[in-house]
C-alpha cells in the first residue's frame, strides 16, 4: 500500500523491489504489469541499497529487520520510509535517531494518521482548553479480523523461500507457518503483537493531544484469555495504565472482537471536565458531560481525503526540499511512541509495575533494563553503533 501511494505522486518511479519470498516477488510483478518490466528485483536487500539510480526505499518488513534495514540505508546516502514500528525494542529506536541524525536523510515512519486533517483538527480543539482538564485519555483497539493462527508442526522451508535471511537477527528456529509472514506480528522475536502494531498509531495521538513525554510508570495486564490453544506469544487482551504527572493514559485491546468503547473497535477519547472528545480514523466528535455547565458537543467531523496519500506526498516533498524538518512523522516522533508501546510490553512480560526514569532514558529496574531494554541479535549479525 505505501509503494501504491508513492507511486501515484508525478515523478517517483519504482526502481526495484527486494524481498527473501521469491513467490512475493513474482506476485508484486504482476500486479505492477507494464510498470514492473524496468524493474529490478533482488533477494538481498544490501545489493539494493549499492544501486545509484535508487534515491529513497520503503521498508515495509517484518519489525525485527526494520532497524538494521533503516541504518544500512542511511549509512547508503537513501532516503527512507520506514513501516511502523520503528524497532522492535527501546534500543533499536535509540540506534535508529542516532543513524539518522548523524547521516541527515529525510526518514518517515509510516504513521500516517498524522498526515490527517481531521487528526489534527481534533488536536487543534483539545487545544483551545474548551475539554476542560483532561484527566484520563482511554485508548483502545479492538480488531475482529485480527486473530492468531492455529499451531502447526514445524515444516520444511517452502521453495522459493531465503528463510535465514527473514529470520535475520532474530533467534534461528525451524520454519513454521504460523510464525511467517503476516503471523510474525504475534511472536516476541519479530514484533510486538496488537501494542506495537497498532498502539503505535493510537497512542501517538494520545500523546500528541496531551503534549506528553514518557509515563512515570507503567503496569500492563493480560494473556492469552480468548485463544490460549492457538500460535501467539503475545496477549490476545492487554490493558495497560500510564501514568503521567495530571493524568492517566490507558491502552485497551482485544483480537477477534470489535465491540471497544463508543460504539467504535479503534479510537481516542480524551475525557475532560466538560466533555469528551473522541477520535478515529472514521473521525471526531465531542460528547459533552452531563454534569457540566459548560455546553461543550460537536457532532462528527469525518475525513475528507486519504491519510496515506498525504503522508506519502509529505515524504517525497520532504525529499525535494532536503528538509527532514518538513515531515509529519520523523524518526524521533515513531521512536517516542515506539517505545512507550514496548514499555507496555515488557511491564506485561515482566509482570512488574515498572517505573521510567526520563533523566536516564531507561527503567529504574537495572535487571530490567539488562533483558529488555534492547533485544539480543543472533546469527553474526549485530547493530551498527553511531
Amino acid at each position: 500500500s505505501d509503494t501504491k501511494s508513492l507511486l501515484k505522486i508525478p515523478g517517483v518511479e519504482l526502481a526495484a523491489v527486494c524481498d527473501v519470498d521469491q513467490n512475493v516477488i513474482t506476485k508484486r510483478m504482476t500486479e505492477l504489469g507494464e510498470a514492473g518490466k524496468k524493474v529490478k528485483t533482488f533477494t538481498d536487500y544490501r545489493a539494493l541499497l549499492d544501486q545509484k539510480n535508487i534515491d529513497a526505499v520503503v521498508i515495509g518488513t517484518p519489525d525485527h529487520w526494520h532497524a538494521l534495514m533503516m541504518i544500512h540505508a542511511s549509512e547508503a546516502g537513501k532516503h527512507v520510509y520506514c513501516e511502523k514500528p520503528i524497532g522492535n525494542s527501546i534500543g533499536e529506536c535509540n540506534a535508529m535517531v542516532k543513524a539518522q541524525q548523524s547521516y541527515g536523510n529525510v526518514v518517515q515512519v509510516g504513521q500516517w494518521q498524522r498526515s490527517q486533517q481531521h487528526f489534527q483538527d481534533a488536536l487543534a480543539f483539545i487545544d483551545t482548553g474548551v475539554l476542560g482538564p483532561i484527566r484520563t485519555v482511554k485508548v483502545w483497539c479492538y480488531q475482529g479480523w485480527m486473530r492468531p493462527a492455529p499451531i502447526v508442526p514445524d515444516s520444511a522451508v517452502p521453495s522459493g523461500i531465503d528463510y535465514k535471511s527473514w529470520i535475520g537477527p532474530a533467534p534461528l528456529r525451524p520454519f513454521n507457518a504460523s510464525r511467517f509472514h503476516f503471523n510474525f506480528r504475534w511472536f516476541w522475536d519479530y514484533a510486538g503483537g496488537l501494542m506495537t502494531d497498532w498502539g503505535v498509531h493510537l497512542l501517538d495521538y494520545g500523546l500528541l493531544g496531551m503534549k506528553a513525554s514518557n509515563p512515570l510508570s507503567i503496569v500492563g495486564l493480560g494473556g492469552k484469555f480468548a485463544y490460549p490453544d492457538l500460535a501467539e506469544e503475545t496477549p490476545d487482551t492487554l490493558t495497560t495504565l500510564y501514568e503521567f504527572e495530571d493524568f492517566n493514559l490507558v491502552w485497551d485491546s482485544a483480537m477477534g472482537i470489535d465491540n471497544g468503547s463508543y460504539g467504535r473497535d479503534h479510537g481516542i477519547a480524551f475525557i475532560g471536565n466538560y466533555a469528551t472528545l473522541i477520535l478515529n480514523r472514521g473521525g471526531w466528535e465531542v460528547i459533552e458531560e452531563r454534569r457540566s455547565e459548560n455546553k461543550v458537543a460537536k457532532p462528527l467531523e469525518t475525513p475528507k481525503e486519504n491519510g496515506l496519500d498525504m503522508h506519502t506526498l509529505n515524504f517525497i516533498e520532504a525529499i525535494r526540499k532536503n528538509d527532514p524538518s518538513s515531515l509529519n512523522c520523523s524518526i524521533q516522533d515513531g521512536a517516542h511512541v515506539a517505545s512507550v508501546a514496548q514499555m507496555g510490553n515488557i511491564s506485561f512480560r515482566t509482570g512488574q509495575k515498572l517505573n521510567w526514569d526520563n533523566n536516564q532514558h531507561q527503567f529504574t529496574d537495572a535487571s530490567v533494563n539488562n533483558k529488555y531494554l534492547i533485544n539480543k541479535y543472533h546469527n553474526g549479525y549485530t547493530l551498527p553503533i553511531i
